[in-house]
């Protein structure tokens, strides 16, 4: 079946369509990632989002059950250069297709992503439409000025506790769940860490009744200025237990500092972004996935972490109240055995 893309800013790119044929709205975003694309399906960080990858093939290794960093596919749209439907891996389960289609995701193939990348980078992520072929432009135009975008943390956060335990654990820390990963919780089960993930509108009252060692606030998508309700639980217990801060995590609790949180004019997406540790100047190549910038924390937060290619803030830490945040995909194990030894 023939459909589109209609940017906001009026461009059209007809391509093929492949997964779910449904209409679908979103912010769109380029990611610059050449392998991990089931990765980016199943980010919670990119729920109602359309993701287009620069990479010009995509799906050739198929998907694998075990893989996912989530149950759910979160991306409303995929568009890619050339999808391949006929992957070559003994691991596979289900081609790209297969998988969009069973979770409602629309795909649209055959077109120039390299030009549509061009057009955000310089006007910044931008809503935009996978529709029909036949869809008027006006008629697109106006749907993309009356499309709002949803909260999202009702979707993403789990809606009632649940625990993954490990044998012979050292400590028990909960998850404020914004848009946890599984991949995530199991790294910390291989620390010798219980976790128990609770929703992002848990009171403070239920967490002290499971007495953690420490609080980490996951990743996960969204405007953290918007969240409320999250930064009163997070103004409480600040002080009262260590806390591992990740992505929009880091983000919100940031703002418990004074700091300014903007959204950036296409954020950080892919696996290729240096990240300098400002203490050694040892540079990591890590993965990325966030729209929002933390901007003029106070002299009282050590920045740990900058982005070498424009400077942004990527870590920071405040020792005395034992607060650790980082704003990319851990590359390493060392801010989990930094947190570890805060709790003990």
């Amino acid at each position: 079946m023939k459909s589109k893309l209609v940017l906001q800013t009026g461009q059209e790119f007809k391509g093929l369509s492949f997964g779910c044929d449904n209409q679908v709205i979103g912010e769109i975003f380029f990611n610059t990632s050449m392998v991990g694309y089931q990765d980016i399906l199943s980010d919670p960080a990119y729920f109602g989002k359309i993701a287009c990858m620069t990479y010009p093939l995509i799906g050739n290794y198929g998907l694998a059950d075990e893989d996912y960093d989530f149950k759910n596919i979160f991306v409303k749209g995929y568009v890619v250069k050339e999808n391949n439907d006929l992957p070559s891996n003994f691991r596979s389960t289900r081609t790209l297709s297969e998988a969009m289609e069973e979770n409602k995701v629309s795909g649209l193939s055959d077109v120039d992503t390299r030009e549509i990348t061009k057009i955000i980078r310089d006007n910044g992520t931008m809503k935009a439409i996978i529709t029909s072929e036949e869809t008027p432009l006006e008629e697109c135009l106006k749907l993309l000025n009356e499309y709002q975008e949803e909260n999202p943390l009702p979707y993403v956060s789990c809606k009632k506790m649940w625990y993954s335990r490990t044998a012979n654990p050292t400590h028990s820390v909960v998850v404020l769940d914004i848009g946890v990963k599984t991949s995530f919780v199991k790294k910390l089960n291989e620390y010798g860490l219980n976790v128990i993930v609770v929703p992002y509108n848990t009171t403070l009252e239920q967490i002290k009744k499971l007495r953690p060692s420490g609080i980490i606030v996951s990743n996960g998508p969204g405007n953290p200025n918007d969240f409320e309700e999250v930064l009163t639980l997070l103004k409480t217990l600040k002080g009262k237990y260590p806390i591992l801060a990740l992505g929009n995590g880091a983000a919100l609790i940031s703002l418990l500092y004074g700091a300014t949180v903007n959204k950036m004019k296409y954020g950080h997406q892919g696996a290729n972004h240096p990240i300098k540790e400002v203490s050694t100047n040892k540079i990591e190549i890590c993965s990325q996935n966030h729209f929002y910038e933390i901007k003029d924390l106070p002299e009282e937060v050590k920045v740990t972490h900058i982005n070498v290619i424009d400077n942004d803030i990527e870590g920071f830490a405040d020792e005395k109240g034992k607060v650790i945040a980082i704003n990319y995909l851990l590359t390493s194990d060392v801010e989990i055995e930094k947190f570890i030894k805060l709790m003990k």
